[in-house]
Formats: C-alpha cells, structure tokens, sequence
C-alpha cells in the first residue's frame, strides 16, 4: 500500500511539473534577432545621400521596400539567395554588397515634405526594418 502511495505521488509531482514548465508559444516572425542590424532608423539630407548597414547575421534578404505609400516586392530578375545583388526603382537604389552590408542610396527629395522609405528584411521565421526618412526639400 505504501509502495502503491509513493508511485502515485511520483507521479502526481511529474505531471505538476510538467504543466507549470514554461512552453514556447512562438508565432511566425516570433523569433530572436538574427540580423542584428547596426541601425534600424536613419536620416538623410534632401539632397542625394546614401547609408551603410551592417549585420552580424548573414543569412538575410530584402523581403519589401515601401516609399511613403508605395510598396515593392517580388523584385523580378534579382535573386535575393545571392550574397549581393541591386534593387533600383524610382528614387532609390537598395543594395545588398556582400553578406554582411545593406546600402541604400535616395535621389533628392523634391517635395516639401518628408519622405520614408522603409526596407523590409527577412531571415527565415525573422523579419526586421530598416526605416529612411529623408528631410524635405
């Protein structure tokens, strides 16, 4: 009978345990920083101007770009697998030169306002950003 208590009390403090152990409950793009970008927010003059972003990650892509209310994806022609490839559009140039460095480059701003241009990047169930304002004319 003792035998017989000490079992069930085994495993009534097995089952306590393992229902108050902590769970993951992760979501898609739920995951740790594997960018690690060295800025997420710049500013750049009206005038033509660039910046550089490093990565401690380098398994990495460009996933979307958006200026003010325009959005890019899909990116036709450019592998985004590759270790560098270029994304040219309207007013912009975003660059992936090699595994570790994201470069950004913007025409003048011609408007009275300022424009944002946000790059969106991607790194398996990760996804991070890297958000342009550049100053208005």
């Amino acid at each position: 009978m003792k035998r017989n208590l000490n079992v069930n009390l085994a495993i009534i403090f097995a089952i306590t345990l393992f229902s108050c152990s902590k769970v993951n409950h992760r979501k898609d793009g739920d995951w740790d920083d594997n960018i690690h970008l060295s800025a997420k927010t710049v500013e750049l003059k009206a005038t033509s101007d660039s910046v550089t972003i490093k990565t401690e990650g380098s398994w990495w892509w460009v996933c979307d770009i958006s200026v003010d209310n325009k959005s890019y994806s899909g990116f036709m022609g450019v592998d985004l697998q590759a270790d560098n490839y270029k994304i040219k559009q309207d007013c912009f140039v975003v660059e992936r030169r090699d595994k570790n460095t994201l470069f950004i480059k913007v025409e003048a701003n011609p408007n009275n306002v300022k424009r944002i241009i946000s790059v969106g990047l991607e790194a398996g169930d990760y996804f991070d950003r890297v958000t342009v304002t550049q100053k208005a004319n």
